[in-house]
């Protein structure tokens, strides 16, 4: 990311990092949808971690999806842009390891043997998501799955379209919202590596999430050089 979007993502998060958490802390126990992808996700990590290799939850906000992982026995790290989030997430979950990071440049080579990144893309640009799926590539394990998810479209906004944010929960934002096209995503996957393995197109779960149709894939880095 450059300087000046670091900076407007950063500022957002930290302005709702409270509110946020009140909102979404407890989304795994009231959406069944979400639910069910992260025990998905934890399924196929199980069955092909070795090990004692993290699994990392990418954009972890309030830390829910990270308190899930680590539940189910998985020494689980969290990361995220904000320093507001991260102070949150480690009062909610003060035995897993959180840690303020940048999606385009985590910084990490071949060490995990998974990871989630739940919405944590849609705020990129094309540019910068594609240096966040090298990124990506590079932290994760031969064989390591990525659980990945986004907004397609809501009402007006098609895949392609952009929701820039000014306010939210009543508090002054400056985000761009991305929906993004699935095939785009999978291709962008594919350019590092990362192949996807099973696509699923929903819409929302009504009372537990914005009304947009989404998207969550399933890939895995490829074993093979």
């Amino acid at each position: 990311m450059t300087t000046d979007d670091l900076h407007r993502v950063r500022s957002s998060y930290d302005a709702v990092a409270d509110r946020y958490a009140e909102v979404y802390a407890d989304e795994l126990d009231r959406n069944p949808m979400h639910r069910g992808l992260v025990a998905w996700f934890l399924e196929m990590v199980a069955d092909a971690r070795g090990g004692d290799a993290p699994v990392a939850d990418l954009g972890c906000g309030p830390g829910h999806i990270a308190g899930a992982l680590a539940a189910a026995g998985l020494p689980t790290i969290g990361v995220d842009l904000s320093p507001a989030m991260i102070a949150v997430a480690r009062r909610r979950h003060p035995a897993i390891d959180f840690t303020v990071g940048d999606l385009t440049d985590l910084g990490v080579e071949a060490a995990w043997a998974g990871a989630a990144a739940m919405y944590s893309i849609i705020h990129l640009s094309p540019a910068q998501r594609a240096r966040a799926y090298a990124s990506i590539a590079r932290a994760l394990r031969p064989g390591a799955w990525l659980l990945l998810t986004f907004h397609v479209e809501m009402g007006e906004h098609r895949p392609g379209a952009t929701l820039t944010m000014d306010t939210w929960w009543e508090r002054p934002v400056d985000l761009d919202a991305h929906f993004l096209d699935p095939e785009e995503v999978i291709a962008g996957l594919a350019a590092v590596g990362l192949e996807t393995q099973a696509r699923v197109e929903r819409e929302h779960w009504p009372g537990a999430e914005v009304a947009s149709r989404r998207a969550a894939l399933l890939a895995r880095r490829r074993r093979d050089p």
